[in-house]
């Protein structure tokens, strides 16, 4: 288990590439999948300092707020709805660049303007969705996809 973070400076890319292998030494040995999200979630925030970072959890048909750092969140997220849903129900990455331009965008805080999803699968089954919120327009883009959609599979 890692007892302390690196924080890396350089490029968004070279920053993935340092935190990858402190992620996977944080998570491994650890099977709650709880622990491993708050603890993505806060290293996250961490090297980056996203507006918002953290789970939504997949529980009767809807996404259910799970560990995140960040303002508060919205609680419950039909499938389908928001980038979230959309995610979810689509079970692919969405970057979207300005979320004041996505069709039924969910505004859980006014602040954020743009946003990244990357759903985590567990057999076949999207099980929950990590989200990304941005205070920049187009801030989040195909680097952070790559990386996140990487770190998922540690979990």
């Amino acid at each position: 288990m890692a007892e302390e973070l690196f924080i890396a400076r350089g490029t968004k890319e070279e920053q993935y590439q340092a935190l990858l292998p402190q992620i996977e030494a944080l998570v491994s040995g650890e099977p709650d999948l709880i622990a491993n999200m708050a603890n993505v979630s806060a290293v996250l925030k961490a090297q980056f300092g996203f507006l918002w970072v953290g789970f939504y959890l997949v529980k009767a048909e809807q996404l259910v707020l799970g560990p995140f750092q960040g303002p508060l969140a919205c609680t419950r997220i039909a499938k389908g709805k928001g980038v979230c849903g959309t995610a979810w129900e689509r079970g692919e990455t969405l970057i979207v660049s300005d979320v004041d331009a996505f069709p039924g965008h969910i505004a859980c805080s006014s602040l954020s303007k743009s946003e990244l999803v990357v759903p985590l699968f567990h057999e076949g089954e999207v099980i929950a969705v990590l989200d990304v919120d941005s205070e920049q327009l187009d801030d989040l883009d195909e680097v952070d996809a790559k990386y996140l959609e990487r770190m998922l599979k540690f979990l």
